[in-house]
């Protein structure tokens, strides 16, 4: 019976592996970006599938359980920005697949990962989204950074420092929001492009003359 049971474990964490894996590739074909957090969102997909496959048998047909779950993982806080809302439907589908193995559903992630593969390539090669696609790669041209803005709390982001950041950068996003000095202020981390390397000193100076920047941190990644 108990290697029964572990046979079981092992071929539904396997088939979410693999369910994983497929819900991976379609991102990779579907978003066509060649850069680091591509790569690291297709690792958090795999992963995923195979953590939620776990969880549910772990829940398997207890309420308690499912409450006790809901209340420890309710801690875990996620600070990173999402940059593209497409990641979000891709967290959520590896989500499902990971569920549906856990829960010995294993027709469904068959039969949809197919579907919604089909779904997500196709409206990716649609113009509206390969022009979108061209002129994001396009603007994040130049030397790319790492910045780090420490604002006080009431000081909004785009009011107080937006107009310095279009102006020496090409392009900039906001990827986290942090707390600092024991919630007194923020942080801001964005991944930026420099229009030239001198501008690094510039942009600098501005900003630690701009009213309400409390500090900030650059660097070249």
């Amino acid at each position: 019976m108990v290697l029964a049971e572990l046979l079981q474990l092992v071929f539904s964490l396997l088939a979410a592996t693999l369910y994983g894996a497929g819900v991976a590739q379609i991102y990779r074909m579907s978003h066509g970006r060649q850069k680091q957090e591509t790569a690291t969102m297709v690792t958090t997909l795999i992963l995923l599938s195979i953590l939620i496959a776990m969880v549910s048998k772990v829940i398997g047909e207890s309420t308690a359980r499912a409450f006790s779950l809901v209340g420890v993982l309710s801690i875990v806080r996620f600070r990173t920005v999402v940059e593209d809302t497409r990641d979000t439907a891709f967290v959520i589908f590896a989500v499902v697949v990971g569920m549906a193995a856990g829960a010995n559903w294993l027709m469904v992630p068959v039969v949809g990962i197919p579907i919604v593969g089909a779904v997500a390539i196709g409206l990716s090669h649609l113009p509206q989204f390969t022009n979108a696609a061209a002129t994001a790669g396009a603007a994040n041209t130049g030397t790319q950074i790492q910045l780090v803005v420490r604002l006080g709390l009431g000081q909004a982001p785009e009011p107080t420092i937006g107009a310095l950041l279009k102006r020496d950068l090409t392009d900039y996003r906001l990827i986290e929001i942090d707390t600092a000095r024991q919630g007194a202020a923020l942080d801001y981390k964005y991944q930026a492009w420099l229009r030239s390397p001198d501008q690094m000193q510039t942009l600098a100076a501005d900003l630690n003359q701009t009213q309400g920047v409390q500090s900030i941190e650059m660097r070249v990644v």
